[in-house]
Protein backbone atom coordinates (compact mmCIF):
# COMPACT_ATOMS: atom_id res chain seq x y z
CA UNK A 1 0.00 0.00 0.00
CA UNK A 2 1.09 3.54 -0.58
CA UNK A 3 -0.21 7.05 -0.41
CA UNK A 4 -0.32 8.90 -3.68
CA UNK A 5 -0.60 12.63 -4.18
CA UNK A 6 -1.57 13.61 -7.70
CA UNK A 7 -0.23 17.07 -7.16
CA UNK A 8 -2.01 19.14 -9.81
CA UNK A 9 -5.39 17.39 -9.80
CA UNK A 10 -5.76 16.20 -6.21
CA UNK A 11 -3.19 16.95 -3.53
CA UNK A 12 -3.94 13.81 -1.53
CA UNK A 13 -5.40 10.37 -1.93
CA UNK A 14 -5.11 8.15 1.14
CA UNK A 15 -4.27 4.50 0.46
CA UNK A 16 -1.62 4.08 3.12
CA UNK A 17 -1.05 1.95 6.18
CA UNK A 18 0.42 5.06 7.81
CA UNK A 19 -1.98 6.90 10.13
CA UNK A 20 -3.99 9.53 8.22
CA UNK A 21 -2.66 12.38 10.36
CA UNK A 22 0.92 11.32 9.60
CA UNK A 23 0.17 11.05 5.90
CA UNK A 24 -1.38 14.52 5.96
CA UNK A 25 1.62 15.95 7.82
CA UNK A 26 4.08 14.36 5.41
CA UNK A 27 2.10 15.62 2.42
CA UNK A 28 1.92 19.17 3.80
CA UNK A 29 5.62 19.25 4.60
CA UNK A 30 6.67 17.64 1.31
CA UNK A 31 4.67 20.25 -0.62
CA UNK A 32 6.22 23.01 1.52
CA UNK A 33 9.66 21.56 0.73
CA UNK A 34 8.89 21.42 -3.00
CA UNK A 35 7.82 25.06 -2.88
CA UNK A 36 11.38 25.99 -1.82
CA UNK A 37 12.80 24.70 -5.13
CA UNK A 38 12.99 27.26 -7.92
CA UNK A 39 14.00 26.89 -11.53
CA UNK A 40 17.02 29.24 -11.62
CA UNK A 41 15.66 30.96 -14.75
CA UNK A 42 12.04 31.38 -13.61
CA UNK A 43 10.98 33.33 -10.48
CA UNK A 44 8.33 30.77 -9.45
CA UNK A 45 8.70 27.54 -7.53
CA UNK A 46 8.50 24.19 -9.31
CA UNK A 47 5.33 23.16 -7.47
CA UNK A 48 3.40 26.23 -8.62
CA UNK A 49 4.88 25.88 -12.12
CA UNK A 50 3.24 22.46 -12.32
CA UNK A 51 6.50 20.56 -12.76
CA UNK A 52 5.61 18.01 -10.05
CA UNK A 53 3.32 15.39 -11.56
CA UNK A 54 3.07 12.82 -8.77
CA UNK A 55 4.27 12.20 -5.23
CA UNK A 56 3.85 8.74 -3.73
CA UNK A 57 4.46 8.17 -0.02
CA UNK A 58 4.94 4.46 0.60
CA UNK A 59 4.26 2.52 3.77
CA UNK A 60 7.99 2.34 4.54
CA UNK A 61 8.08 6.18 4.29
CA UNK A 62 10.07 6.13 1.08
CA UNK A 63 8.83 8.71 -1.41
CA UNK A 64 8.69 8.49 -5.21
CA UNK A 65 8.40 11.75 -7.14
CA UNK A 66 7.58 12.12 -10.82
CA UNK A 67 8.46 15.51 -12.21
CA UNK A 68 9.07 17.12 -15.53
CA UNK A 69 10.92 20.16 -16.82
CA UNK A 70 9.67 23.04 -18.91
CA UNK A 71 11.69 21.70 -21.84
CA UNK A 72 14.03 18.74 -22.43
CA UNK A 73 16.78 21.32 -23.09
CA UNK A 74 16.28 23.01 -19.72
CA UNK A 75 19.67 24.27 -18.49
CA UNK A 76 18.74 23.23 -14.94
CA UNK A 77 17.98 19.61 -15.96
CA UNK A 78 21.04 18.33 -14.14
CA UNK A 79 20.38 20.10 -10.86
CA UNK A 80 16.60 20.35 -10.39
CA UNK A 81 15.97 16.62 -9.70
CA UNK A 82 18.68 16.65 -7.03
CA UNK A 83 17.21 19.82 -5.53
CA UNK A 84 13.79 18.11 -5.42
CA UNK A 85 15.29 14.98 -3.84
CA UNK A 86 17.03 17.06 -1.16
CA UNK A 87 13.91 19.13 -0.42
CA UNK A 88 11.74 16.03 0.05
CA UNK A 89 14.43 14.16 2.02
CA UNK A 90 14.69 17.08 4.45
CA UNK A 91 11.15 16.43 5.73
CA UNK A 92 11.30 14.67 9.11
CA UNK A 93 10.07 11.09 8.83
CA UNK A 94 10.72 10.69 5.11
CA UNK A 95 12.82 7.70 4.08
CA UNK A 96 14.56 7.12 0.77
CA UNK A 97 13.53 9.56 -1.99
CA UNK A 98 13.49 8.59 -5.67
CA UNK A 99 12.96 11.34 -8.26
CA UNK A 100 12.20 10.48 -11.88
CA UNK A 101 12.00 12.99 -14.70
CA UNK A 102 9.16 12.13 -17.07
CA UNK A 103 8.20 13.72 -20.38
CA UNK A 104 4.59 12.54 -20.71
CA UNK A 105 2.43 14.43 -20.56
CA UNK A 106 4.58 17.28 -21.81
CA UNK A 107 4.62 20.36 -19.62
CA UNK A 108 2.67 23.38 -20.81
CA UNK A 109 1.84 26.75 -19.21
CA UNK A 110 -1.69 25.49 -18.50
CA UNK A 111 -0.18 23.39 -15.68
CA UNK A 112 0.83 26.53 -13.76
CA UNK A 113 -1.17 27.64 -10.74
CA UNK A 114 -2.75 31.07 -10.54
CA UNK A 115 0.03 32.01 -8.11
CA UNK A 116 2.70 31.21 -10.71
CA UNK A 117 0.77 33.06 -13.41
CA UNK A 118 0.61 36.12 -11.16
CA UNK A 119 4.34 36.01 -10.37
CA UNK A 120 5.18 35.61 -14.07
CA UNK A 121 2.56 38.15 -15.20
CA UNK A 122 1.00 35.57 -17.54
CA UNK A 123 -2.69 36.50 -17.44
Amino acid sequence: MSDTAEIKANPMETHSALPPEETERLTREIIAGLKTVFDPEIPADIYELGLIYKVEIKDDRSVDVQMTLTTPNCPAAGELPTMVENAVASVPGVGVVDVKVVWEPPWSPERMSDEARLVLNMW
